[in-house]
Parts: structure tokens; sequence; C-alpha cells
């Protein structure tokens, strides 16, 4: 079935284009955000995370201006604003501009891979949400390399693609992300979710093979304020559990190893290592009952890698504890839990289609009783990864 927003969003941009430079574009891209269904602070432990992409995109048109051999001018709808960057010597803006995330893909394959890349002219919008967790910032850089390789007739390969995102994102927009975000926007294909492994970056697909199934993500329109370094406390815990246990990675303990050195840890760094090895579990256990359709088995495993979150990793909050409460009692949701780094954001939770809008209707109200906060929902099935839609 033809997915009627993207096709929107393609014309809405076609249509900028024609408006802005007088002229039809000669190629249109897509990247898509994502939602990791499971594999939730264990990226960077060495794990395994199954996200998938979701049905909201990034959407580029462009056409190569020779006027102007050295500079793309891209124009954002969604920021009104253009901005023009150098192919030849791409230059970081300060305070935290929009296009820094294109300006770092076109240094990373410029300089990183060898691209020439004539001058062009292009439109951006996005339908995906920002500041959600569901990968934005990902979705803009994918579409940004996809778009290079349609108008210089390169390729690379397909990791290789998410890594110059990854370093895009790192060295231009000062985020230290894990792989998970760009592998996604790349990789994911329709009808299935990606296993990605963080060790070695091999992948599976996984079959979403179930039509009758769709994913609902809710945002909790919440993001709490931190008093600072929680993510890097986390990651330094984590690490100082590892050396505790006398390992070189997460993937060679196992649950009894950690029980049986309990004594041995301050009681955080044991619940903080708790959370990583019962969820790297969790996750491979998720992939496998997804390959055989045991659909109540993966809800189970979403509401305890919730619970682990909340209890073990300390990173969930008041208002996605309501909202996963609220799903787990709620006809039609077969599980449910927090996605994202926490703290605020959003749920995913999967649940039956043909109950998918009043389930849907009924968690966002009973949440806006409880919390006072209007949340905002939509639906998807696994959407496509990154791909050229007109070149």
């Amino acid at each position: 079935m033809p997915d009627t927003r993207l096709e929107l969003l393609i014309a809405d941009v076609v249509a900028k284009f024609a408006e802005k430079y007088a002229s039809d574009p000669d190629i249109v891209v897509a990247a898509p955000g994502r939602v990791n269904l499971i594999g939730e602070h264990i990226d960077y432990n060495d794990g395994f995370v199954l996200p998938m992409a979701i049905e909201r995109y990034t959407v580029i048109a462009a056409k190569v201006d020779p006027q102007n051999e050295a500079t793309a001018t891209l124009y954002s709808v969604d920021m009104d604003e253009q901005a023009d960057i150098s192919l030849v010597d791409p230059v970081k803006k300060e305070n935290s501009h929009w296009s820094n995330y294109v300006t770092g893909v076109v240094d990373g394959m410029v300089k990183g891979k060898g691209f020439s890349i004539p001058g062009f002219q292009a439109v951006a919008k996005s339908n995906v949400p920002i500041g959600g967790g569901l990968s934005s910032s990902a979705s803009l850089e994918v579409a940004t390399a996809t778009l290079i390789e349609a108008i210089t007739g390169q390729t690379i390969a397909k990791v290789d693609k998410g890594l110059v995102c990854q370093k895009a994102e790192h060295d231009f927009a000062g985020v230290p992300c894990g792989i998970m975000d760009q592998f996604s926007s790349v990789l994911c294909e329709s009808d299935h979710v990606l296993l990605l492994d963080c060790r070695d970056q091999s992948f599976q697909q996984i079959p979403f093979s179930n039509p009758d199934i769709v994913v609902l993500i809710i945002n909790s329109e919440v993001k709490h304020e931190l008093s600072g370094g929680e993510y890097a406390q986390r990651r330094a815990q984590c690490e100082e559990a590892l050396e505790i246990l006398g390992a070189e990675s997460y993937r060679d303990v196992t649950l009894q190893q950690l029980q049986q050195k309990k004594d041995d840890f301050d009681e955080v760094v044991y619940h903080r290592a708790h959370h990583v090895v019962t969820e790297i579990a969790r996750t491979v256990k998720t992939a496998e009952a997804m390959k055989k359709n045991a659909w109540q088995t993966v809800g189970e495993l979403m509401y305890a890698s919730h619970a682990s979150l909340r209890d073990d990793f300390e990173v969930s909050c008041k208002e996605l504890d309501v909202l996963v409460d609220i799903a787990s009692k709620t006809d039609g949701v077969i599980g449910a839990r927090m996605t994202g780094g926490g703290f605020g954001g959003c749920i995913v939770a999967l649940v039956q289609g043909n109950k998918a809008d009043s389930i849907s209707d009924s968690i966002c109200r009973e949440y806006e009783e409880q919390t006072g906060v209007k949340p905002s929902a939509f639906m998807t099935r696994p959407g496509q990864g990154a791909h050229v839609i007109q070149s």
C-alpha cells in the first residue's frame, strides 16, 4: 500500500522547489526517522538494538546548478531559511545551526570518501517529529548522503554511508551518538525490523510479517531538565561494572556471573549492569519471537524492558510510566515501553491494527486526565530506508 503521507510530502517539496528556483528538480530522495522497539541504553555497551524505520521522512529535491559549481544552496521549508554550503571546504556554523547536519555529511563525502560534488540547488522538508527521540537529525543526514550519491552517480556501501552520517553528527552537531540512528535510516526495509549488533556492526532483517499489528508512538510532550551529566554518569557506571566483572565486553557476561559477583558492587552500579545484561538478552529474544510470530512474548519483553529502564537504569519519568501503565491496561495493546534516551519523549506500543484508533484516543485521553499534558500520537508500519525517488 503506498504511503500517502510520503506522496504528499514529495509533492509539497517538488512544488516548493519549482516556486523557489523556477524550474523542476531532477533528483528527489527520502530518508526515514526511526523508532527503537527494544534494546535501550545498550548500543554503547556492545549490545543489540531492534529499530525500525517509521513512515515519516525527510525529503530533498535538487537540481545541479552549473552557474555555481562550488556551492550547495539548500532551503529548509521547516526552518524557512536558506543555507549556502561550500562543497570544497565545508565549514561548521555556530549556534547549533540546522545546516551543520548537512555540512557535516558534505565534509565526510568530500574529504572522507573523495566525492567531487557539483554545485546544486535543493529544497528539504521533513515530517519526522522533532525532539521526540525519533532521529529527525539522522534522517536529514542520510537524505543528504543519498542525494549526493544520486547527484554524482557514485555510491558507497550502506554501512559506510551510515558511518559518514554518524561522524557528521559527532563532528558538526557535537552529539556523540551511537550507530543506531543513522544505520536505521540507511538500512531498514519495509515490513522488517533491524536487529543490529553494535559490537561488530552486523545486522539481520527480521520480518514484521503480521499485517494486523501496527506500531503506535505516543509523545509524552515532556522533556525534563536534568541536573546534568546523567547519560555520561550511566556510561561511566556501566564501564565501572565491566571492570569489576573483569570482562572486556558485556557480551561476555552472563546473568549468573553478574549475580555471583553482586557483593563486589555498589548497589547502583550493580543495577546499571543488571539492566545491560538483561536488556541484551531481551533484545535477542524479541527478535526470535518476532520470527515465530509470538507476539505475546514480544509484548511481555517490551514491558520487562520498560521496568528495567525505570528501576535498574532509572531513565524513565512519571509521564512515561503513566503512559506505559495506561497502555498495559488497554484492550488491544500487545506491549509498550519507553523508547529513546528517557526522562521524557515517547513510548512505543504494539497494538492490534483494527483497534488502533480507539486505543490511541483512549490512552491519550486518560494520560491528559492524569497529567494535564496533551500528548501527540501517530501509527506506523515499518517504513522503507533511504531511497531515491527520482533521478
